[in-house]
């Protein structure tokens, strides 16, 4: 089973332009779309239609936020809650017809000690014993995987991740962590005491962890020459991270860990919105892996389902049958 806690989860409201984004200047939209959304609970909606049973936890209730979000889960999903009310943040996405996506974020609500206090417990609560669904065929109530995923909320300390982390391995589940900025740096900071088991950075992400130049990550990965990429990443493996998954957009990604370094190329998509893709990518790796795969397969599947997303309208995200691991190229770097 998996958990996926969305600390700062969203309104996602996707507008689709008939042409180019023109500032200044008033536009039609062809389609509005609103949705429940975050980036824990697009994992989780995309690990549950893939058959994985999941529970999508979020640090407080809403209603009508639960309503929506009912309408993009599967049977086998739960919203866990905390037990204060907010309403959460609308993020708007611009969609061009190229597939250029625009995005504007809200700060989200602002979280009391208390409304903290009662989020952690209740994902702690989760991980230690993950309620059953009737005739499911798990036998196992710990969560397999636990994914912390987004921004922080208002008010929530910048080590937060690092802290749950600390509180939920005790369970046993491995952790994947995807974040940016402060919240990103607490964790690293944090290591290799709350040590975890999958990151995804993209280039920019890569350079901000390790001191490394984004350009020249970019511009090196392009040219064939993922060295300076494996180097970086491999000062995450060596720190505490089992698997770092560097993600290089359509040019594909690189997993390093313990074992080796992997390159896959991405499936060639007709690229229509990048929303969920990173989200989908991270779902991916965790299909594959509780389900067996070795890690060559598993960043094919990562680079698979990411590049399924990209060729999906708006905020759709991937099924089981949109993703093709199998077009996925994956060499072994060393």
């Amino acid at each position: 089973m998996i958990v996926t806690f969305t600390a700062n989860p969203s309104i996602d409201r996707t507008v689709v332009l008939e042409g180019p984004l023109e500032r200044g200047e008033v536009q039609r939209a062809a389609s509005v779309i609103e949705q429940a959304a975050g980036k824990g609970v697009n994992v989780a909606i995309v690990t549950s239609a893939s058959g994985i049973l999941t529970v999508a936890a979020l640090p407080f209730e809403n209603e009508g936020y639960s309503a929506m979000l009912d309408e993009r889960m599967n049977e086998n999903m739960l919203v866990g809650s905390g037990k204060a009310a907010h309403r959460p943040r609308t993020n708007t996405t611009i969609t061009e017809p190229d597939g250029t996506t625009t995005k504007i974020n809200e700060p989200g609500p602002v979280l009391s000690a208390d409304d903290l206090a009662a989020a952690s417990d209740k994902l702690v609560q989760l991980c230690a014993n993950v309620p059953r669904w009737p005739d499911s065929g798990y036998t196992r109530d710990e969560a397999a995987w636990v994914v912390l995923s987004g921004s922080l909320p208002p008010g929530a300390p910048d080590d937060w991740y690092a802290t749950l982390i600390r509180r939920i391995k005790p369970f046993g589940c491995k952790i994947a962590i995807d974040t940016s900025d402060a919240a990103l740096d607490a964790v690293l900071d944090a290591l290799p005491e709350a040590s975890f088991d999958l990151i995804k950075p993209n280039s920019d992400e890569l350079a901000q962890l390790t001191g490394g130049d984004a350009a020249a990550f970019e511009a090196s990965a392009k040219a064939g020459d993922l060295d300076a990429i494996v180097a970086a990443a491999r000062t995450l493996q060596r720190r505490g991270i089992a698997n770092v998954m560097v993600t290089l957009g359509g040019a594909g990604a690189v997993l390093v860990n313990a074992s080796g370094a992997w390159y896959s190329t991405a499936p060639k998509v007709d690229v229509k919105s990048t929303v969920g893709a990173g989200d989908s990518s991270v779902a991916g790796f965790i299909l594959a892996e509780v389900r067996g795969a070795a890690p060559d397969a598993c960043l094919a599947s990562a680079v698979a389902y990411g590049s399924a997303a990209a060729g999906l309208p708006g905020s759709t995200l991937p099924r089981r049958e949109d993703a093709h691991p199998e077009q996925a190229r994956v060499r072994a770097l060393s």
